[in-house]
């Protein structure tokens, strides 16, 4: 039985001193690699050095380089202070624990360029009162995480272009290590994720670094854009570097631009948001992977929102505008567009749907697919659920990311929601983050069912099914077979073969 008074917990790096949050115990702001400063910078991420006496892991550690006002409006919270030495995650661990417990990793979303684990969506202690252990990371973001440029090339025995997946990488191999000084259980790690998190969940799971890793993956409003050929990460790396007016940069020079310069970029010199294809860490683009079905074999948990098209003005998309697009250059393709978007008015609309299903929705069908080529289990979601208060503000569904503080159970803790939210509403939110926690606790290849309000099912050999999280905007579970199907499976072929819909 384990019941210290004090939150101590030996690393194989050191000890380390935690707070106590009533009946949890959470450790802030602990090194799971090296500063990737000065000649780190651009590297694979090193081990840690360890330490001597009690470290104190009271405070979160600084955010990577971002934009804060970016942050605060859509990023979950503001990141505090910033530094290129970055690379520190926290752990929350119930007081009171009788055996090994199932451990959470989460990755935190932003499209590559926001964010942090230390966020107050991503709080772990309500998770972590269900017996789980869990864990957030920070890693590097912008072109600090992701770069290529022919200077650097051969430093390394292997070509490495994706060092934020590297810090993932790095992170869960910290789990492996040291988890149990936590009570965590290394042999039960779920790593789960939103947006350009579960991007990256997607990317470890298709990395032949992340082998083993972890056990589970849970995939939160992942994206179908294709990575960035490493050939075009090498140009726009010389773009970059002629921008400050380094036209035959040595690394020397690329590692002397002050980190700060490299945040405020835009396009044509921003990053994906993806990850790079080419290097050791991702030899395949991901999506040809899982439409090979040659990812890591494991159980999936995979799902969206309904109106992730609410993300689109950040990539700079015009909904109504891409259906005119359609209009023009594939005619037979609208009306088929058409057929499968009965009853929806309008351009504008019609263009959400398509792409919020074109980005987001097919995802989840690509995935099931996949998992069924390797005999593992998918449960599938639509989160369709929107605080009682705010139903006339999100019109259309819930917006992209407004599902996190539901699977954390943090809508206390979330700006704006926690002006607003009602106690149905938190009584929802307790239920969506039970059904994670199960997911973290139970499934496998043979236990194929979560419990809950609603039995949720695997989508196994031959079954398409999906769990509708929420039933237009109203609190409420329900399990569909072949949920959009028609336009998902239409949706892929346009993925997989590059074909035109006319």
């Amino acid at each position: 039985m384990h019941n210290p008074s004090t939150p101590l917990a030996e690393t194989r790096q050191g000890t380390l001193l935690g707070l106590v949050d009533e009946n949890i115990h959470l450790w802030r702001g602990i090194p799971f690699a090296q500063p990737p400063v000065g000649s780190l910078r651009w590297r694979a991420p090193r081990p840690v050095q360890p330490w001597s006496g009690v470290r104190q892991a009271d405070t979160f550690s600084a955010s990577c380089w971002q934009n804060i006002d970016y942050c605060r409006e859509l990023g979950g919270g503001d990141p505090g202070r910033f530094s290129e030495d970055c690379l520190y995650l926290n752990v929350w661990s119930p007081a009171v624990r009788s055996a090994r417990l199932p451990v959470m990793v989460w990755l935190h979303g932003g499209g590559y360029t926001i964010g942090a684990g230390g966020l107050p969506p991503y709080d772990g202690k309500a998770l972590a009162q269900r017996d789980v252990v869990v864990v957030t990371v920070n890693y590097r973001l912008g072109h600090l995480g992701f770069f290529a440029h022919p200077a650097l090339e051969g430093e390394d025995d292997e070509p490495l272009n994706n060092f934020a997946l590297m810090d993932q990488i790095a992170a869960l191999r910290w789990v492996q290590e040291n988890i149990a000084a936590f009570g965590g259980d290394s042999n039960n790690v779920t790593l789960f994720g939103e947006s350009a998190g579960a991007r990256s969940v997607l990317s470890l799971m298709t990395s032949p670094k992340a082998a083993g890793l972890f056990h589970k993956a849970v995939i939160q409003s992942g994206y179908t854009l294709p990575d960035t050929p490493r050939e075009k990460a090498l140009e726009k790396g010389v773009q970059l570097a002629a921008h400050f007016g380094l036209e035959n940069a040595s690394a020397e020079q690329l590692r002397a631009i002050p980190a700060e310069k490299l945040w405020p970029l835009e396009a044509p010199l921003n990053i994906g948001p993806t990850p790079i294809a080419g290097d050791a860490v991702l030899p395949q683009p991901m999506l040809d992977v899982f439409f090979a079905g040659k990812q890591h074999a494991m159980p999936v948990l995979i799902g969206s929102n309904s109106d992730e098209a609410s993300v689109m003005a950040v990539f700079g998309v015009d909904l109504a505008g891409e259906i005119e697009k359609l209009r023009r250059t594939r005619r037979l393709g609208l009306g088929l567009i058409k057929l499968l978007y009965p009853g929806v008015k309008g351009d504008e609309e019609l263009g959400r749907q398509v792409c919020r299903d074109m980005a987001f929705t097919t995802l989840g069908y690509v995935v099931m697919q996949a998992q069924q080529r390797v005999n593992q289990p998918c449960w599938r979601y639509w989160f369709d659920y929107v605080a009682e208060a705010e139903h006339a503000t999100y019109a259309n569904g819930t917006w992209h990311g407004n599902e996190v503080p539901y699977v954390f159970d943090t809508l206390t803790l979330a700006e704006p929601a926690r002006f607003y939210v009602n106690e149905r509403d938190r009584a929802f939110a307790a239920q969506v983050a039970d059904y994670w926690v199960n997911f973290a606790h139970h499934a496998s290849a043979t236990c194929t069912v979560l419990n809950g309000p609603t039995r949720w099912p695997a989508s196994l050999q031959g079954r398409d099914r999906l769990l509708r999280i929420g039933l237009n905007k109203h609190a409420g579970f329900k399990v569909e077979n072949r949920f959009m199907r028609a336009r998902l499976a239409l949706f892929k072929r346009v993925m997989k073969h590059h074909v035109t819909l006319d």
